[in-house]
């Protein structure tokens, strides 16, 4: 796509997006977003078909964005130098930080987890739990590669870890956001990642 209709793309995924969060999905409307931009309404439709589709956009770019975060090939790699607690540990904070500064620049995203965004219907809603099972089978992937090294027990259950992670790292995010604090702050994500690697012992 020409730079020009990619930035004409984002426009309508923003101006849509801040229309979402302030007045509710259902509430929100093409026309209000071709009036806010002042362009006509067959614009908006050379990118998406409905504002349905805006919203699985944003969905998607963050998936996408995690799958390159959690990047296998990168993984592999790391691992053939059979690091060390420490090196692997500062290796799981970059992945995690990275993450979670995805999940910070798409506010939208927590909010539609947590069902704050009025008007979301049952089909959104089922896009939302995909998009949830998507991510947590990229970390899944991570964690079995990891674990296959020896990082992890083995009695693990990788599915049921990941699943309690990922919902620690969404509702981190989400009540440090509401309370106005850093979840990026170094000795959070430094205790996270050691309650994930060692435990509470």
């Amino acid at each position: 796509m020409p730079a020009k209709g990619q930035r004409r793309k984002q426009q309508i995924i923003d101006t849509a997006k801040n229309m979402f969060m302030t007045q509710g999905f259902q509430s929100s409307h093409i026309g209000q977003v071709c009036e806010k931009l002042n362009i006509a309404r067959g614009t908006v439709y050379q990118y998406f078909g409905n504002k349905r589709e805006i919203l699985y956009a944003i969905l998607d770019d963050v998936e996408e964005q995690v799958s390159d975060i959690f990047d296998s090939d990168d993984l592999a790699d790391f691992l053939k130098s059979n690091p060390g607690k420490e090196t692997i540990s500062g290796f799981i904070v970059n992945r995690l930080t990275n993450g979670i500064k995805t999940l910070i620049a798409e506010p939208i995203v927590i909010r539609l987890i947590f069902k704050e965004i009025p008007g979301i219907d049952e089909e959104v809603s089922i896009k939302v739990q995909k998009f949830l099972e998507n991510i947590s089978k990229i970390i899944i992937n991570d964690m079995e590669e990891i674990r296959s090294k020896g990082y992890w027990r083995k009695s693990i259950n990788s599915d049921v870890s990941v699943k309690i992670n990922i919902g620690g790292i969404l509702l981190l995010v989400h009540e440090y956001e509401r309370q106005k604090k850093d979840p990026l702050a170094k000795d959070v994500v430094t205790t996270y990642v050691d309650m994930i690697l060692y435990g509470l012992s």
